[in-house]
Order: C-alpha cells, then sequence, then structure tokens
C-alpha cells in the first residue's frame, strides 16, 4: 500500500473527525425549536451561523481535498476503510472539545469496530482495479444506492434518540461512500482528458451526492450522540466503498485462507456494536456541551439537564 496514500486518507480521517466534533458541538449550543420542517430548517439556519459550525465546516472542506488526493492514487476500497481511524480520532478530539472523557466501555467498543474492520481488510487485501467504472454501470449502482438511503431515512422516521442518530448516520455513510466513488470517477477521467471533465455528469453528480451527505449528517448529529452516529457513519461509509469498489471499478477482494481474518473481522464490528449499544456514553451526555458548565464528574454518564 502507497505509504502516501494511507498518510493522505489518515489526515482526511482526523479533519472528517475534527468537523463532526465541531458540528456536533455547534448542534448542542443550538436550542431546539420544535418539530415539522419550518422549525427543523430555522434549528439550521441558526446552526450555520455558530463559530464552531463554520469551523467544523473549514475542516470538513479540508478532509475532502485531502481524501480526492488520496482518491487519485489509491483505490477506493482501500482509502475509505483506512477512514475508519476516524472513530478514534472523534474520541479524542470529543474528549477536548467536551472536557469529558468517554467511559472504558465505550473506547473497547471502538477498538473492537476498528480492529475488526482493519482485520476483515487486511485479510480481503482489495485489488487496484479501474480508475473509472465500467461503462453502464453507474445508473443500476446509483439508483440502488439512492433506494437505500430513502429507506433508512424513512425507518428513521418513526424513532428518536440512539436509533434515529444510527439510521441518519447509516443514510450520510452510503451518501458519503457514493460521494467518495463519483469523486474518484471525476479524478480518473481528470487523469485521462482533463478538458472534458466539466462538460460531463459526474462533478454535478458528485456536488448533489455530497449536498445530501451533508444534510444527513446534520440531521444525525441533530438526532443524537456522535457515540450513536459516528459508528455508523463510519464504518458504513467504509463497508459501502469495498462494495461499491468491487461493483463500478472491479476492484477484488482475497478469499481462500483469507476468509478466516475477514470473518473475525465482522464478528469483532458485531461484538463492538453490541458493546457500543450498551455503553453509559451512548445513554449519557458525553459530547453535550452543558456537561461542561454544570459542575459535573468529566468521567461522570450521567445525562446533563435539557436545553430550554
Amino acid at each position: 500500500m502507497n505509504p502516501l496514500t494511507m498518510a493522505l486518507a489518515l489526515l482526511a480521517a482526523l479533519s472528517n473527525a475534527a468537523a463532526s466534533v465541531l458540528q456536533r458541538r455547534a448542534a448542542t449550543d443550538e436550542p431546539e425549536s420544535g418539530r415539522g420542517m419550518r422549525q427543523a430548517i430555522r434549528w439550521l439556519a441558526g446552526v450555520l451561523r455558530r463559530p464552531h459550525w463554520l469551523a467544523g465546516a473549514g475542516f470538513l472542506a479540508l478532509s475532502t481535498a485531502l481524501q480526492a488526493s488520496a482518491l487519485a492514487l489509491g483505490s477506493l476500497s482501500v482509502v475509505q476503510p483506512l477512514l475508519v481511524t476516524e472513530l478514534l480520532f472523534t474520541l479524542a478530539v470529543g474528549s477536548v472539545v467536551f472536557h469529558r472523557r468517554p467511559d472504558r466501555r465505550t473506547w473497547l467498543a471502538f477498538m473492537a469496530l476498528a480492529v475488526g474492520l482493519a482485520l476483515f481488510l487486511g485479510g480481503a487485501d482489495p485489488s487496484p482495479g479501474r480508475s473509472t467504472a465500467a461503462p453502464g454501470r453507474w445508473l443500476l449502482t446509483g439508483v440502488s444506492l439512492l433506494g437505500a438511503v430513502v429507506l433508512l431515512v424513512a425507518v428513521s422516521r418513526p424513532v428518536r434518540g440512539a436509533p434515529r442518530a444510527a439510521l441518519l448516520g447509516m443514510a450520510s455513510a452510503v451518501s458519503f461512500a457514493a460521494t467518495a466513488a463519483l469523486l474518484k470517477e471525476v479524478t480518473g477521467r481528470v487523469a485521462r482528458d482533463p478538458g472534458t471533465v466539466l462538460a460531463q455528469w459526474p462533478p454535478y453528480a458528485t456536488v448533489g451526492a455530497g449536498a445530501i451527505a451533508f444534510l444527513l449528517l446534520q440531521s444525525a448529529l441533530r438526532a443524537g450522540t456522535l457515540t450513536a452516529s459516528q459508528p455508523a457513519l463510519t464504518l458504513g461509509d467504509a463497508l459501502t466503498s469495498v462494495v461499491l469498489g468491487a461493483v463500478l471499478f472491479e476492484e477484488q477482494i482475497a478469499l481462500g485462507v483469507r476468509v478466516l481474518p475477514e470473518v473475525t473481522g465482522v464478528v469483532l464490528i458485531g461484538v463492538g456494536s453490541i458493546g457500543l449499544a450498551n455503553a453509559p456514553s451512548v445513554r449519557g451526555a458525553w459530547d453535550s456541551a452543558s456537561s461542561t458548565h454544570n459542575g459535573a464528574d468529566p468521567g461522570s454518564p450521567e445525562p446533563a439537564p435539557q436545553r430550554p
């Protein structure tokens, strides 16, 4: 694996983590304005003006640039899964921003998720594949991705709290994976014929998919804590990207004896998910800005008072 590709992907993961934490901080600072489309728009307009959100947007833009550079050098099935390190970066950055340490069970759950995905990808060893998708594959793939996002959003509507944040995080993950695949398509076409790229559809589809992913991310951040939404977001992005790499760019994964670490990785991902769902941090207010002003113990999982 190209060391420069790895470095760029890891820096993109760090920037993504900083963006998520800062924008979650902005979400906790903005008072709820009730349910309904009008109230949601009013809430979003308030969040967009907050300094923490603007700083997060800057890190998100930096992450996009780093990700595009990594995708230009490496395969989708390698670059996107490396972003699983965003989970650990999120805990580290979040602990600084919110002045609260996540409990040991949450750390162990995150580690199980990260190690599980690392084992899976290490065993899978995705091949480089094509720089652009084979002709005719984008239409069916695009319809399938859109259907998955619509289904996840529909299922999330009647639920609240951590389950809603996780479902919206997964919908955002599918959208971000689609954005990454489109971004790789763009970089591949730029390398072939840079003069005609803006006259083709991929750049505009990338912007559209990115906008949908952005809006779903804001909804996930509003719905619940980072410990509920971030695993679904990061791991969902990575696993969806492996599938898209195979379907669109013919990036193959290894089988045979390597199935053992792949299966072990999947089991660890499941164990980590169960552990995270039962961790006190999911039920508490680890990433609530108000917890830093009420005299609560930074290590305590007790929820902070609700905002008016």
